[in-house]
């Protein structure tokens, strides 16, 4: 068998990278989206060839002014062993998201795809951290009414923010929130989402706290921009106001400032184990478009 190659690549050659036999079924092909469109970086993206021709790739993405990658976008192979190889040589880390059609497993086709592509990052020392909804609300999906039953008012100073972000995560069904909690602690949880919410290029101005009529705060919105949609940044009720419905308000509200702001799409994701908040966008008429798969 011909000796396995394993490179990073050059500038120029993105047609290298696109070479890959691939049927399109699983990943960021499914939104349409092309390796050359995607802002990548060359010594970021690594190809596995032999003879020449690649047989596995990978691609991580971060922002321009981002030293090190944020996500593992790419991640496609011909070769189930070249690609576990590929991801232990490449010196990158950064988490796993694949996306997958809704309903993936119910197609033999797809369902072979992803869980090819989740088993080699298994393989290569991964693991699932948790299965994910993505939503896109468009204007076609109605504007939800305000309920009326909060005040939101905008709070500029981030320990004020970082104080609430840390309080909300007290007892999250969010595999993420929970994940950093175990392994660092709350406050690293509460530190890392509010850095990750200050990344996003959107206006600060944007985020709001919520209220009761009687003036005890009840959550969070951050209605967002990233790099390439209106997003539902983050919305988040505290402990001791749960159990009243507010994360619909807080996601209608939401919604509500990104379209005021020209959203005419907006797209959000929770996790498909946190059945409140799922139950919760479908009622705000976000409809799944997507399901993702988050390894570490």
């Amino acid at each position: 068998m011909t000796d396995l190659v394993i490179r990073p690549l050059v500038a120029g050659e993105e047609q290298l990278f696109d070479s890959l036999a691939d049927p399109g079924l699983v990943g960021r092909a499914v939104l349409g989206e092309t390796y050359a469109g995607g802002s990548y970086r060359p010594e970021w993206t690594w190809v596995a060839l032999r003879g020449g021709v690649v047989v596995a790739r990978a691609a991580w993405w971060a922002g321009p002014d981002d030293p090190a990658p944020l996500a593992l976008d790419w991640f496609d192979f011909t070769d189930p062993t070249a690609a576990v190889a590929l991801l232990r040589a490449a010196p990158l880390r950064a988490e796993y998201s694949i996306l997958l059609p809704h309903g993936w497993r119910d197609d033999p086709a797809v369902r072979a795809q992803g869980q090819a592509r989740i088993d080699a990052a298994r393989a290569a020392g991964m693991r699932v951290l948790v299965e994910r909804y993505r939503y896109r609300w468009t204007l076609g999906c109605g504007l939800p009414a305000r309920p009326g039953r909060l005040v939101f008012r905008p709070e500029p100073d981030d320990a004020v923010i970082l104080d609430v972000l840390r309080r909300v995560g007290e007892g999250s069904l969010d595999a993420h929130t929970r994940h950093v909690t175990a392994t660092r602690g709350p406050d690293v949880a509460a530190r890392e989402e509010l850095d990750l919410l200050r990344w996003m290029p959107s206006p600060r101005d944007w985020w709001q706290l919520a209220y009761t009529e009687g003036g005890e705060l009840a959550g969070i919105i951050v209605p967002a921009r990233n790099q390439t949609d209106h997003v539902v940044g983050f919305v988040g009720v505290l402990p001791g106001q749960r159990g009243h419905g507010y994360a619909y308000d807080l996601l209608v509200e939401a919604t509500h400032r990104l379209v005021e702001v020209g959203a005419e799409v907006i797209v959000a994701a929770t996790d498909q184990g946190n059945a409140p908040m799922a139950a919760t966008f479908a009622r705000a008429g976000y409809p799944i478009e997507f399901e993702r798969v988050d390894l570490v």
